[in-house]
């Protein structure tokens, strides 16, 4: 009997359709890819729950011809190719003639198009991939495809599906892509009756970048460009301020198409190599332009990937468009379509871009003076805190055990409090006599001060330590937060911080809500990809909530864990980093000497990443350096 069969033509259809079909987003690709080589001006995406049950997309491209209508469905059908010559200089989006015989095989189709200067147009009506009888209809010119009940004869896939708003953030994503690959395309998209995206269609990239990201997007960009070896790069790279926790909001379109590409991605983030701390990435939207026999298209069915016959001067190309806009330093999109410079207003820092600015002045030859830490408690005289201690009502007592604390005055705020206690360890009383709660205090080692702002340097028995302030005090942080049971202590806050995601990172966050509010956070959407954050949890700065919103989605895209558990931990790894002291900032004595107290009893060995946090220099190996054995 035979093992080897020839595949049932429908079968093997539905096995085609999987490489180019994947979801509603591959759907919308592949149309609005095809109204872009219509040479269409404007189009119109409308999806509802989710793009499963309703796709239309519309345009106003050169229509199909009667004749063709049924053509067209057929597998490797396309009017972009004639012979094999072609395939050495592609210039169109698509080219396999794959997209529609995919798509209608595996739901319900209904074409209606009317080519230029026709003056009726046809309809077409198809159900898993067989056609019906076409027939006249009056409709303007252009082309309607409506795609309805994706997936329903192949049950296998639908049960893969995410739920609607995950698809339909999906779909969002892909017309972004879209959308942004052709300024010179007014690109409408409506979600559930809703308008969701307008781009003008004016061919000017600033203006498409503006409307689909917003105002604090675009504000962050700077203009850079490229050209040489046949090559252009333009567009635009983010501010080392503007930088994201993750790669969603790096966009490369070569020759119009929107790629994925690590050459790319690396030419990019090589220029900021000085510029950003680690976990940090910029965001970019550029255009490489090259000649068509440059770069070949055809590795991957989605077309999403590409290959370069010229890899190094692509990627000096985007390099150095990235690195001059750094060394300028100027011009926002925010500032662009609006015909104007930017008011001083928008120069100002976003929040993270205080810890990065030091870094890069360091990167660029400008000395950066360290800072003390304002979110530290300072010690006063007892008539300065007499005199704060009456101004709010004189409430003050014994600490907890019987200790006396010393009282401090928050720098920034006025606000007094007991020294150590943002670092979450009390620490000893003004004479210096009475034991740290939870340790001892060891006449076996002795704080010495901190180096470079970042470790604190000790001397035990016979060898010299160093201690990374940030990993010690982040393993504090996560160890508290995971002993905490149920809901992670929150603050509520008086103006929400409102931030633009991606449409899947909006999406991916909103359907975690109930997660994130174990963990102090409390979201919701603020519409489109808006998320707002009415509260966070207390432990970390307001100005660090966006960034740890980021990191988080970033974990849950990747997976996460396994289970709800390890999603928590690795949460709460992202709260405690945010909360940890940063480093290039000096503290007082006292807290040095308590954190180093946690080190030195074994209770802090890790940082909740698995890093060390103190390093043990001996004295052998001093005197071996300085050559006195």
């Amino acid at each position: 009997m035979a093992r080897i069969i020839e595949l049932d033509p429908h079968v093997a259809d539905l096995i085609a359709a999987g490489e180019v079909v994947e979801r509603p987003s591959s759907v919308v690709k592949e149309l609005m890819e095809n109204a872009i080589d219509a040479g269409a001006a404007a189009m119109t995406v409308e999806i509802k729950n989710g793009g499963m049950s309703y796709i239309r997309v519309t345009d106003d491209g050169c229509g199909i011809a009667g004749e063709d209508v049924k053509t067209a469905f057929l597998r490797h059908a396309t009017s972009k190719l004639r012979s094999e010559r072609d395939l050495e200089a592609i210039g169109t989006l698509g080219f396999r003639g794959e997209a529609l015989a995919a798509i209608a095989s595996v739901s319900r189709v209904e074409l209606t198009t009317r080519q230029r200067g026709e003056g009726e147009g046809v309809s077409l009506a198809l159900e898993a991939g067989a056609a019906g009888e076409r027939s006249p209809a009056g409709c303007p010119e252009g082309t309607t495809i409506i795609v309805r009940d994706l997936f329903f004869n192949t049950p296998a896939r639908l049960k893969f599906m995410k739920t609607d708003r995950a698809e339909g953030a999906g779909v969002s994503a892909a017309v972004v892509s879209c959308a942004l690959g052709r300024p010179d395309v007014s690109v409408k998209y409506i979600k559930d009756g809703k308008e969701e995206r307008h781009t003008p269609g004016d061919g000017r990239a600033e203006s498409c970048v503006y409307t689909l990201f917003g105002r604090e997007f675009a504000g962050g960009l700077m203009k850079c460009s490229s050209s040489g070896d046949g090559v252009e790069t333009s567009g635009f790279v983010s501010t080392p301020g503007a930088a994201r926790g993750n790669r969603g909001h790096q966009y490369f379109f070569v020759n119009g198409r929107c790629v994925k590409s690590k050459l790319l991605q690396a030419a990019l983030e090589q220029a900021y190599r000085n510029s950003l701390f680690t976990g940090r990435f910029p965001a970019c939207v550029l255009y490489i332009t090259m000649g068509a026999h440059l770069v070949d298209v055809n590795v991957h069915p989605a077309k999403t990937e590409v290959k370069f016959l010229y890899e190094k001067q692509v990627f000096d190309s985007v390099h150095y468009a990235a690195l001059s806009a750094l060394e300028r330093g100027e011009g926002g999109a925010a500032a662009v379509v609006a015909g104007r410079p930017r008011p001083e207003a928008d120069f100002r820092p976003a929040p993270q871009e205080r810890e990065t600015a030091a870094p890069y002045a360091a990167a660029r030859g400008t000395p950066s003076p360290p800072r003390e830490d304002q979110k530290f408690f300072r010690t006063v005289k007892a008539d300065e805190f007499r005199k704060t201690d009456a101004a709010r009502g004189g409430a003050r007592g014994a600490a907890p055990g019987g200790v006396a604390w010393r009282a401090s005055v928050d720098e920034a705020t006025g606000a007094y409090g007991r020294p150590g206690e943002q670092l979450g360890i009390p620490a000893a009383d003004e004479s210096g006599d009475a034991e740290l709660p939870g340790m001892a205090r060891r006449a076996g080692y002795r704080v010495i001060g901190e180096a470079l702002n970042t470790y604190i340097v000790a001397e035990r028995e016979d060898a010299l330590w160093l201690i990374d302030k940030h990993a010690a005090h982040e393993r504090v942080h996560f160890d508290r937060l995971k002993a905490e049971s149920g809901v992670v202590m929150s603050q509520a806050l008086l103006s929400p911080v409102i931030r633009e995601y991606g449409a899947q990172d909006a999406a991916l966050l909103l359907e975690n809500a109930e997660m994130l509010a174990r963990l102090g956070f409390e979201i919701e959407s603020f519409g489109g990809n808006a998320v707002a954050a009415r509260a966070i949890p207390s432990d970390i700065d307001v100005g660090d909530a966006a960034t740890a919103l980021e990191e988080i989605c970033e974990q849950l895209r990747s997976g996460g864990g396994a289970d709800t558990e390890s999603r928590r931990d690795a949460a709460l790894r992202t709260v405690a980093c945010k909360a940890a002291v940063k480093s290039g900032r000096r503290h007082d004595m006292r807290e040095l000497e308590a954190l180093a107290g946690r080190v030195f009893s074994g209770e802090v060995r890790y940082c909740p990443h698995g890093r060390p946090v103190a390093m043990e220099i001996s004295a052998s190996a001093l005197d071996r350096g300085f050559k006195r054995k």
